[in-house]
């Protein structure tokens, strides 16, 4: 049978959505408008496949899929219309981008001919593929039909070949209606990454003869915690992770510690082992001095060597390097004790001393890890309560723990946890937002109800964008401007949204709340009045290096 024999008529909008389904995405998380009109023909026509998750906003459905993909670490999808629409998502785009979270942004487009003239065609916007290749790890433009195969193919295999990230597409609005004889859709696999041996060994060499080992992890490492917790427990070093890396190692297991206790073994540490993370906040400022080999293991080439070059840098898929390293490493591992009474010592005291200085938070905080069960979601924002968060929260396992990493994207709680949870409809999912931030994507409540996604909402309401208004008030002699805020009754909000809402105002009322929304199995608000909060920076905020800089 030749390759014609094959192909069937078939239009570009048809190609897109055969592709997606045939990678995997069954859901598609969306906001019609008429440069997409045949896009959403294809969709129709595909909803045994593929169901069209609508939003009230554009940002909603991209960070939805941002959602999605970080809690499944598989490609996920959303669908726009150009120019404004499109803008609209970019700030989830751009945090798919810090959290390594494969997504597709799929885009309509003027039409074709238009592109580029500057007359002023509805949602024109100059350069909208520039703009998509700036903020995306890739990102191209269908002409034609016969281009959307390989173009999806493309897609997805960027997505997931090497450091997962968000790709783009767009498509004009004359060129999703055009049929062709096209192949059935790819299924694409990764690419594969060549393990350097030689660097293996050089690997296993340091860390067997190190007196003080310690690994740093990230979120690269989600998909090797098995092969973490072996090469931890075969050199009883500890392993420290800070926000996208929480999770990858269980928090309960001896070995695993949080970023305070990971900065205080990091003095003593003599061969580090860095997995998966950026090393931004150890390099640039906890210090490193000639005492300190440090290993790197990284899907991109250009992360090993970004801050300084490291005495071993692998380029690899964590997973598969960390299975050669702990083949290698025997016959080079010394004999070791024990460090789990050492490092349990550590973490209780630790517990105790943050607990007590961050009182008002850590019950919230104890409350909601003893309501959330075992196998749920915990998406983090960017409030008093989740600058703390991230001190202490015991995270079970890989992808439970959802943090916008670097990018600090204030709002963006409400729709990505929406997105978890129609990516993980079982498992439980619990969102925290502070006041401020839960108004930049309070639509998105209509979404949950209408699609049936029961996610718990933990709103702490201080009236005031609080972490802003306390630094004025604090670091610039009361100078408080722009942080106040007027907000709604929001209880009766939710109810106007058909939400599950109520009032608590302590740990122990919070934690009895949060169990009758997800026995309801509908969308819950929980509005938690609080008054001033201690400030986290003087822990997050490392002003001095703890060994001063290697020359």
């Amino acid at each position: 049978m030749s390759d014609n024999d094959n192909k069937k008529s078939m239009t570009t909008a048809d190609a897109v959505v055969g592709s997606l389904t045939a990678n995997g995405i069954d859901k598609i998380f969306c906001l019609p408008g008429v440069q997409n009109d045949q896009l959403f023909v294809a969709l129709h026509g595909a909803q045994d496949r593929i169901r069209a998750i609508h939003t009230r906003h554009e940002q909603g459905a991209a960070y939805m899929a941002l959602g999605a993909a970080m809690a499944t670490g598989k490609p996920q999808a959303y669908a726009v219309v150009p120019g404004p629409g499109f803008l609209n998502s970019t700030g989830a785009l751009c945090t798919a981008y810090a959290c390594n979270a494969p997504v597709l942004a799929i885009t309509g487009q003027i039409p074709q001919a238009l592109i580029g003239r500057n007359l002023g065609m509805l949602h024109e916007l100059p350069d909208q593929l520039g703009v998509m290749q700036r903020l995306a790890k890739w990102a191209e433009r269908i002409r034609a039909p016969h281009e959307a195969p390989h173009i999806m193919n493309e897609a997805f295999r960027q997505m997931i070949s090497g450091r997962p990230r968000p790709v783009a597409i767009e498509c004009p609005l004359d060129v999703w209606g055009k049929s062709a004889m096209l192949p059935p859709p790819n299924v694409i696999e990764p690419d594969e990454l060549p393990v350097d041996s030689d660097a293996i060994e050089a690997a296993a060499k340091l860390l067997g003869n190190a007196q003080n080992p310690l690994i740093i992890i990230g979120g690269g490492v989600m998909e090797a915690s098995a092969e973490l917790a072996e090469i931890a427990e075969m050199l009883q070093a500890p392993v420290g992770a800070h926000r996208s890396g929480i999770g990858a190692l269980d928090s309960r297991h001896p070995l695993s510690v949080s970023v305070q206790p990971a900065m205080q073994l990091w003095a003593d540490a003599d061969v580090v082992l860095a997995v998966g993370t950026r090393f931004q906040m150890q390099l640039m400022q906890w210090g490193t001095d000639a005492g300190m080999k440090i290993i790197r293991i990284d899907a991109d080439p250009e992360e090993p060597a970004r801050f300084r070059r490291p005495d071993v840098g692998i380029v690899a898929d964590a997973a598969v390097a960390l299975r050669a390293l702990i083949d290698a490493l025997p016959k080079h591992n010394k004999r070791r004790h024990s460090r789990h009474g050492e490092i349990a010592t550590m973490k209780a005291k630790y517990f105790a001393e943050s607990t007590e200085a961050f009182a008002p938070q850590a019950g919230f905080i104890a409350a909601m890890r003893e309501a959330l069960p075992e196998n749920g979601i915990f998406v983090d924002e960017v409030t008093q309560v989740g600058h703390v968060i991230r001190l202490f929260w015991q995270a079970y396992a890989p992808r439970s723990f959802l943090t916008p990493a670097y990018q600090g994207t204030l709002g963006w709680g409400v729709a990505t946890a929406l997105g978890a949870k129609a990516a993980c409809p079982d498992r439980p999912v619990l969102c925290i937002a502070g006041d401020g931030g839960f108004m930049f994507n309070v639509q998105e409540l209509a979404t949950a109800v209408q699609h049936r996604l029961p996610v718990v909402f933990v709103l702490f309401n201080d009236n005031a964008y609080g972490n802003v208004r306390r630094m004025q008030v604090e670091d610039y002699g009361n100078r408080v401007i722009a942080s106040d805020l007027r907000n709604p009754d929001f209880v009766k909000l939710g109810d106007a949204y058909g939400l599950r809402s109520m009032r608590v105002s302590t740990p122990d009322a919070l934690r009895d709340a949060i169990h009758k929304g997800f026995a309801s199995g509908e969308p819950t608000l929980i509005e938690v009045p609080v008054g001033e909060m201690p400030s986290p920076w003087g822990l997050l905020r490392f002003q001095k290096p703890i060994r001063p800089k290697a020359k």
